[in-house]
């Protein structure tokens, strides 16, 4: 299994990811709004609005990584952009479902990405994959949405993976960059009074979780794409100045005013989730950043 599709490659997981598996000898080309042959990572064209691929990209494929979903922190929610994060999720999985039909042979792997905001709050208990979504919260509603487009495919797929992913660690994009930011001031705040728990990841983990999920037949169904020990907001707030090696002032931002700025939204920073891993640690795979302190230090001493 050699040629890997993506979509959603030039996002924060998905550059990594195809960096990492061309350093393994995969092929890799991506899904874009605009076609580049010439990239790097060669770019056929797809259109989720007008339900259209370039059919070769979907026939060339061996596996494909469906990483494509608009960003659930980008805007306020307002009723047409939370259809618009539904959709790019949903029907861009239709859309590959319409063209692995078409396929001359049978499509071995898909694993897509789903979230932790699976489970809404969660409070202090343990969530594992059996645990329920939450009706009514929108980030839970909406992985759900995305969970049944992508078990959708199960006929037309010999094997179909999805991780939900926790809080991804990098210094080029996603939630780390941004509180990182003000310790520039050695300053940094916590959420509320800081209980909520934070299932993060390290971004090179995340990665390689995805290529396991590809590599390994035994990886079906779903799994939690966060690492062993989720720590509650604040401490990974004071864990960050610690990583940097600089003192900094750790102060609380009042829930409300957290919710005045950010709105419905705020649920994505306020909601407790204490996610197990315990059912990917059970496929064999293992952690190179098991320890917060040490993936932050890693972190920001590599630029990761």
């Amino acid at each position: 299994m050699k040629n890997i599709l993506i979509t959603g490659g030039t996002g924060l997981i998905g550059m990594e990811l195809s960096k990492k598996l061309k350093s393994k000898g995969y092929s890799v080309a991506h899904l874009s709004r605009r076609a580049n042959k010439q990239a790097t990572f060669p770019a056929y064209k797809w259109d989720i609005n007008a339900q259209t691929i370039e059919e070769e990209a979907v026939e060339w494929a061996d596996a494909i990584i469906h990483l494509a979903g608009a960003s659930l922190v980008d805007k306020r929610w307002s009723d047409a952009y939370k259809k618009v994060m539904i959709d790019s999720r949903t029907k861009s999985l239709a859309l590959l479902h319409k063209y692995i039909k078409l396929r001359s042979r049978p499509l071995k792997t898909l694993v897509s990405a789903s979230a932790i905001g699976y489970y809404g709050e969660g409070g202090n208990q343990w969530l594992d994959e059996r645990s329920p979504p939450q009706p009514g919260d929108f980030k839970s509603d909406c992985c759900v949405l995305w969970e049944d487009a992508a078990k959708a495919l199960k006929p037309d797929v010999s094997r179909l993976a999805i991780l939900r992913v926790g809080i991804v660690l990098s210094t080029k994009g996603g939630a780390l960059e941004k509180m990182a930011l003000s310790f520039k001031a050695r300053v940094g705040s916590y959420f509320g009074d800081g209980s909520a728990y934070s299932p993060w990841i390290h971004i090179d983990d995340m990665c390689r979780m995805f290529i396991h999920a590809v590599e390994e037949d035994h990886v079906e169904g779903i799994y939690n794409g966060v690492a062993p020990k989720p720590v509650t907001n604040k401490e990974f707030i004071e864990t960050i100045p610690n990583a940097l090696g600089v003192k900094a002032l750790i102060v609380p931002t009042p829930t409300i005013a957290i919710k005045l700025a950010m709105g419905e939204m705020s649920t994505v920073v306020l909601h407790s989730v204490r996610v197990s891993a315990q059912k990917i640690l059970d496929t064999g795979f293992v952690f190179e950043h098991g320890e917060l302190l040490g993936a932050l230090e890693d972190i920001f001493k590599n630029k990761r």
